[in-house]
């Protein structure tokens, strides 16, 4: 590829062209080598910010940045037949809904080979979760990744060096170049860490709201049809739902407080919220799948998967088997709180109205998530909510309790949370979970 140049493909991208699979290999891999310097490709960052790409473009980048690692091939052991079906979320505030997923779907026959992340900013991380398990490995190897898969159909794990470093690479370079909010660069990050971990079909839950990446339902159904039309052009069946994220999800937001939260789930103990979105993912997963001839057959029997116990009994044979001990997190459930602890109570007459958005910020503050990557969190801080959107309070009733990594960071999570709940007059009308469906 010595006729192409890189400033060559940047002014394309600039006048709008439409780049060749050899000219995006061409800047990636050379980028990924050391070949092509940072500024390079952040002026096609920017270009791509402005012009954008198409669907075979971002096909095309998803799979170069893919083959910049490691493949993980589930096939590869004894046992780990398919389908196997993924789901990722766009990030929220009290978003656990992987944790009882997984085991869910796993209990219908699909397979869930899971990826996740860490928090950053006001959005929940999921390895952070699973890590407030003493002992919980999430740094799986591929053998260990398959060997899980084929015991419990479903397993943990984190991006390691040796899978997609281009995107590593290409995320820190957005992330101070002011290009991260661009659909096909997101759906490119997204996609080449799914397809890596070796899913034949993807289910997309992308949320819009306050407390979302996309503050809009028009902008995060531009995320989702790039997600659902890119995963398609790379051969890989694919739905996505876009879901509300004005209001934080579920009673309990926090590490361990959401490992909690989930084995209530699993147990038969469900917020509203958290039921209605996990099963209309779950059906999805089996219906794409192929276990589930329709949505609503897919609902019925992730319903049977909790309420027999096998998707609990899932969960913590997955627990067991990626390092933690089971017996000393049920012992933990209702129990296991930071001390530092506060309480927000009502500051008035009302209907209550939480922010999602807000409610994130303070758990920032109180040590649930961080604002950089190489900060620590505090597995034991988080948020109980006592008082959900549309309860009816009086003043002094207690609406949170609220739980920090120390005393200090209590007063400014507190003055957040002020600010994030409203007392109103009237009930608001009831907005939607689940907004629309694109497939």
């Amino acid at each position: 590829m010595a006729h192409i140049r890189a400033v060559d493909i940047i002014t394309k991208k600039r006048d709008a062209g439409q780049l060749s699979r050899e000219e995006i290999a061409f800047l990636i891999d050379g980028y990924v080598a050391g070949e092509v310097p940072d500024y390079q490709i952040s002026s096609w960052l920017m270009a791509v910010f402005f012009r954008g790409m198409s669907f075979e473009e971002t096909a095309c980048l998803t799979d170069v940045m893919l083959h910049s690692g490691s493949v993980i091939d589930l096939r590869a052991a004894d046992g780990a037949a398919g389908p196997f079906v993924d789901k990722h979320s766009t990030g929220g505030v009290g978003d656990k809904l992987s944790l009882p997923l997984a085991p869910m779907a796993a209990a219908c026959g699909v397979r869930v080979p899971m990826m996740s992340g860490r928090a950053l900013g006001h959005t929940g991380g999921t390895l952070d979760k699973l890590e407030s398990m003493a002992g919980y490995n999430v740094f799986l190897s591929p053998d260990e990744f398959r060997a899980c898969i084929a015991r419990t159909g479903f397993a943990m794990t984190g991006q390691t060096k040796e899978i997609v470093p281009a995107d590593r690479l290409l995320y820190a370079l957005r992330d101070v170049t002011g290009t991260v909010e661009s659909i096909p660069l997101i759906t490119a990050s997204i996609l080449s860490k799914k397809v890596a971990e070796g899913a034949d079909a993807l289910v997309f839950d992308v949320k819009a709201g306050s407390g979302a990446f996309m503050k809009t339902v028009d902008d995060a159904e531009k995320l989702a049809v790039s997600l659902v039309e890119t995963a398609k052009q790379m051969g890989k069946k694919a739905a996505a739902l876009i879901t509300n994220m004005n209001v934080p999800l579920g009673r309990k937001i926090g590490n361990f407080l959401e490992i909690e939260e989930t084995i209530e789930c699993l147990q038969g103990n469900w917020p509203d919220d958290v039921r209605e979105i996990t099963l209309a993912l779950g059906a999805r997963m089996l219906v794409l799948g192929g276990k589930a001839r329709s949505v609503d057959e897919g609902i019925a029997l992730c319903q049977e998967a909790a309420s027999s116990g096998r998707a609990l009994a899932l969960f913590l044979q997955n627990v067991r088997d990626q390092g933690a001990d089971t017996d000393a997190v049920l012992a933990e459930c209702g129990k296991r709180r930071s001390p530092h602890r506060a309480e927000l109570r009502a500051a008035a007459d009302g209907f209550v109205k939480i922010d999602a958005l807000k409610t994130g910020l303070a758990g920032v503050a109180l040590g649930v998530g961080r604002n950089k990557t190489q900060d620590a969190v505090c597995a034991d801080a988080g948020l109980i909510i006592h008082a959900h959107e549309g309860s009816a309070v009086r003043k002094g009733e207690l609406v949170m309790e609220v739980f920090g990594k120390d005393d200090a960071c209590l007063a400014p999570a507190l003055a957040l949370l002020n600010d994030a709940v409203v007392y109103a007059a009237d009930k608001a009308v009831r907005q939607p979970l689940i907004y629309k469906e694109i497939t």
